[in-house]
């Protein structure tokens, strides 16, 4: 196999595989999987790259000469706090206030439920400390800052074994100059500590999503930094020219040095790939409307494009705490190839949320497991074939899932086992559906005016039936569907974000009074931009506003464009009326933020283009598979996804075996390869 030069290199380091894209100058596409290495991310990483490069007949120093990009998104931040792995942080806040990472706002996801505890917070009792000075919500000095109090939690936290220090000090969004004062001390009496300043860090109105979101960045830093730095280096030394780049939750990339100042963007790095490969398949597809369902094996993870733009948030939890940093916008639910299946005591048929993970894994794994899953449920059918998968990584044998199914789901209900088995898939099914309706419908989107990307190992296998009974124009398996975000980040651009917390009435906001606060801003972005070496002609820097009615919980963000605040109300009415069904005309509208997004453009990731075939395609063998309730046990062919060829089409029910998924069609869908060689699933009416 021979690549052509320059080509683009992307690395997603998950908890058990990491995923390495090469895409060269030819736009051809080459996927590898590899195990990944917990305990030592940086070496997984390069583990990764040098089996990349055997299977491209290069040494790991010519992959390397020969990259022009180099992209890495690892999910080490977000698995640091789901381990409970973070760093020992001491918190240094304004007296009298240090209870506010346990008050949070008061508020539950479930308002019935009164009795689950909360996560436990990072930061225990006994390691958070109140210091004297006090700014008010103008940032003016009421009182000073104690240096003797803040050179005495220095002293009590190195005493406690502290790794880091999180300052989030009131009202210091207004003004950094207690929380500059703290850093300084803790510099000169303990260089060596990590030091978050939630002025640096979220300078939002709200204490405990500022302070929150500071202690997460206080917590992650330790572990985060030093393996990116390590990684840096070393790919340096085995011959990268370039930046290494790092993949943030904003959907775009940094380079490590600008990524340091901040790690805590980096805790959805994997997923937040998504953009680059939305941003992808639209062109590929021609759809501007998209809705990706990445399925792998404990989770789903739905996003989405409209009208060419990803959804962005700033406000994201993991692991139960809260960060306010710009994300895009991603729905998680427990619903992956591993989900386990259970009765419970009413006699109801459950879908999770436990997950069999990777070891032992589904019972037809034969490494132990003995919970029926939706992997056995799919083998049961015979949608999937016994024997060696995913490129021989595991095997599946057939006998372990039918005992498992009978035994947990068929028996307990009195159902046939086929029947058992199929009406698991249809609830897990159901539960996919929610999963999108939560991007879509509850935003006040249609899913009929989305087409949708089934990705990752499992999404394939549902993304006809969920496309179908959600009534999407059509569904796209991309054939690297088993390494969607990884493509994503060669699709992926620079791009970082700035805020700064006002309260300004939106009819009053005259551009003088907003001018300067956007030029403050926009300096800091053309100085990031120049820092990634960013060309001027590739630089984008985009103005918004957060805008509210008084008293509202929430915000909505908007564009503000050449001083036009009449374009930014009627953008805001629109959008409330959107989401929440109803509007205000005529209503106030205050800005409680501004934010400034600087965005570098990269070359777009090119498509490739293949002659159309009219040459039928031909099965490679048939067998009975459990299709639906009506068809029941149906004679049907199976495909070699690596013999389909661009121009060819067939009818479902049909199965296609591809290296890293299967592709599961139904009555009626009909499949078609495209120019760039991926499936579009149309549906008949």
């Amino acid at each position: 196999m021979t690549i052509q030069a320059p080509w683009r290199i992307a690395v997603d380091a998950g908890g058990t595989f990491t995923d390495i894209v090469i895409a060269d100058s030819r736009s051809r596409l080459i996927a590898v999987k590899a195990p990944s290495n917990p305990p030592n991310p940086a070496k997984g990483v390069l583990d990764g790259v040098a089996l990349a490069a055997s299977r491209v007949g290069l040494s790991v120093e010519q992959l390397l000469q020969g990259c022009s990009r180099f992209i890495h998104g690892s999910t080490v931040a977000t698995n640091t706090l789901l381990e409970k792995k973070q760093a020992k942080v001491g918190l240094i806040t304004t007296k009298g206030f240090r209870d506010f990472l346990e008050i949070r706002r008061g508020l539950r996801e479930n308002p019935w439920d009164h009795r689950t505890p909360f996560p436990e917070v990072l930061v225990p009792r006994s390691l958070r400390v109140g210091v004297t000075g006090r700014l008010d919500a103008s940032g003016a000095e009421l009182e000073p800052l104690s240096y003797q109090e803040v050179l005495a939690a220095a002293e009590y936290f190195k005493s406690k074994g502290v790794e880091a220090v999180a300052v989030a000090l009131l009202h210091s969004y207004a003004s950094p100059q207690h929380e500059v004062e703290v850093a300084g001390i803790l510099r000169d009496v303990w260089p060596e500590a990590w030091v978050s300043l939630s002025s640096s860090i979220s300078p939002i109105v709200g204490e405990y999503e500022r302070g929150s979101t500071t202690v997460v960045d206080a917590a992650v830093a330790p572990r985060i930094v030093p393996y990116l730095l390590e990684l840096d280096a070393s790919l340096s030394r085995l011959g990268l020219a370039n930046r290494l780049l790092i993949m943030q939750s904003n959907g775009g990339t940094v380079s490590v040095e600008t990524l340091r100042r901040h790690p805590v963007t980096m805790v959805l790095s994997g997923p937040a790939a998504c953009v680059g490969g939305l941003r992808y398949y639209s062109a590929a597809s021609g759809h501007q409307n998209l809705i990706a369902m990445e399925i792998g094996g404990t989770s789903c993870d739905v996003s989405l494009l409209y009208r060419g733009n990803t959804p962005i948030t700033d406000a994201v939890e993991i692991a139960g705490h809260h960060a306010s940093i710009p994300a895009v916008d991603i729905h998680t639910v427990a619903a992956g190839g591993g989900t386990i299946a259970h009765v419970d005591q009413g006699g109801m048929l459950v879908a999770g949320p436990d997950g069999a993970g990777a070891r032992p894994g589904p019972a037809c794994y034969g490494l132990g497991g003995g919970d029926a899953t939706v992997t056995d449920a799919q083998l049961f059918l015979r949608r999937l074939t016994p024997g060696p998968y995913a490129g021989g990584v595991i095997s599946l044998d057939g006998d372990p899932a039918e005992n498992v199914i009978q035994a947990q789901i068929a028996g307990p209900l009195g159902m046939a086992p086929d029947a058992a088995a199929y009406g698991y898939l249809e609830l897990v099914e159901q539960g996919l559906i929610h999963a999108v309706e939560k991007l879509s419908v509850e935003r006040g989107l249609d899913p009929r005016e989305f087409s949708l990307i089934a990705v990752g190992g499992a999404g394939p296998m549902h993304g006809a039936s969920v496309g179908r009974k959600l009534g999407c124009r059509s569904v796209f398996v991309p054939r690297v569907a088993g390494v969607f975000c990884a493509l994503g980040m060669l699709n992926s651009e620079i791009r970082s974000d700035f805020v700064q917390a006002v309260r300004l009435d939106l009819d009053e906001a005259a551009p003088e009074k907003l001018e300067p606060l956007f030029k403050e801003l926009e300096s800091k972005a053309r100085a990031a931009l120049e820092g990634e070496g960013i060309a001027h002609a590739d630089r984008v820097i985009l103005r918004q506003f957060d805008l509210q009615h008084p008293g509202q919980q929430s915000h909505i963000t908007t564009l503000y464009t050449n001083g036009d605040v009449v374009a930014a109300r009627a953008e805001f009415d629109a959008r409330h009326q959107q989401l929440y069904g109803h509007l205000q005309a005529g209503s106030p509208v205050e800005i409680i933020a501004v934010r400034v997004v600087a965005v570098g453009q990269q070359p777009a990731l090119p498509m490739p283009s293949h002659p159309l075939s009219e040459v039928p395609p031909e099965p490679v063998s048939r067998r009975k598979t459990y299709v639906d309730e009506v068809l029941k046990w149906h004679d049907t062919p199976i495909y070699e996804g690596q013999s389909l060829v661009s121009g060819q089409s067939l009818r479902g029910p049909a199965i296609i075996e591809e290296l890293t998924t299967t592709v599961i069609l139904g009555c009626g869908d009909v499949l078609s390869v495209d120019p760039a060689g991926n499936y579009e699933i149309t549906f008949e009416g």
